[in-house]
């Protein structure tokens, strides 16, 4: 049955009532952004003084310095020089091929919009996984974060705040932190019991056992969800490009429009690249951070 016939099955009485509703709402919350539009923007004028600043930081110091520091801390955080190496060469190949400006505009808001994603997801995740209460809350809301198309999120964003980084950064990280929180519960819930019953028996409290033990036996699960957050977030790059947001996207989105395939699959495959490096960097020091906890559990 087509939309039209389906809706022309609803009397007229209906049907008015239908748009008059639609109106309604949307007349409301078009007052609501014009009248506490510029208030609500105000309070992320902080985050946007300090999303510049870093994406400057990024693209105004010299290629080599910025280099040296993400090759410098990938091999504190895998204490891997195999994998130091192939981040150097594959940066090197992305400045070479012209997308050094563009991948640090975009290594900036994914770095940004995953530290928040984490400070904000982690805690949600933990009340989660200590409150049934909590997760019944939680879980229906995640179901339409994750189901609900990623255009979605832009009309209420862009409606309240126009476009640029601000919106955009709201945008990734509503697409974004679902994974970080279900996983977080998930791998609190996993941990053995028998070992949650040792560390009472040692006269461990609940905020003990939650910091000494449980976050630690359940890291490797929430890596993962860390790392499902971060491909999620560069899967909505492009997106996100479509309000402004200035990165790897914009290239891509360009390609599509004007059908260059060599512009959009070198800057695909950059993302590609940045995907893989956040993932292996965190997966070795998600193990790192494991092997250290067991440690200091043993202890």
């Amino acid at each position: 049955m087509s939309e039209s016939t389906w809706w022309n099955r609803f009397p007229q009485m209906e049907r008015e009532q239908l748009v008059s509703i639609r109106k309604t709402l949307d007349g409301l919350y078009r007052d609501f952004s014009r009248e506490h539009g510029d208030s609500i923007e105000a309070l992320f004028d902080p985050l946007l003084d300090f999303l510049v600043w870093f994406e400057q930081l990024l693209t105004g110091s010299p290629w080599w310095l910025v280099l040296g520091v993400i090759a410098g801390i990938v091999f504190l955080a895998s204490r891997s020089m195999k994998l130091t190496s192939a981040v150097t060469v594959v940066l090197l190949l992305i400045g070479y091929f012209g997308m050094w400006q563009d991948t640090m505009r975009t290594l900036s808001m994914i770095t940004v919009c995953t530290l928040l994603a984490i400070v904000l997801g982690i805690p949600v995740g933990v009340a989660m996984a200590l409150s049934d209460r909590v997760r019944k809350l939680v879980t229906p809301l995640l179901d339409v974060m994750q189901t609900m198309p990623a255009f979605v999120y832009l009309i209420p964003v862009v409606m309240l705040l126009g476009i640029g980084k601000i919106p955009g950064l709201i945008a990734v990280i509503i697409y974004a932190i679902p994974p970080v929180i279900r996983l977080t519960c998930l791998g609190i819930r996993l941990v053995d019991k028998e070992v949650l019953e040792a560390s009472r028996a040692f006269g461990a409290t609940r905020w003990q056992r939650l910091v000494g033990v449980q976050l630690p036996l359940s890291m490797p699960t929430i890596m993962a969800g860390i790392n499902q957050t971060i491909m999620m977030a560069l899967a909505m790059v492009v997106i996100a490009s479509m309000i402004g947001v200035k990165g790897l996207g914009q290239p891509v989105l360009k390609a599509i429009t004007n059908q260059y395939f060599t512009l959009g699959l070198l800057n695909g495959l950059a993302i590609v690249a940045l995907a893989i490096i956040f993932d292996r960097v965190s997966q070795s020091w998600a193990k790192r951070a494991q092997q250290y906890g067991g440690q200091q559990f043993e202890q």
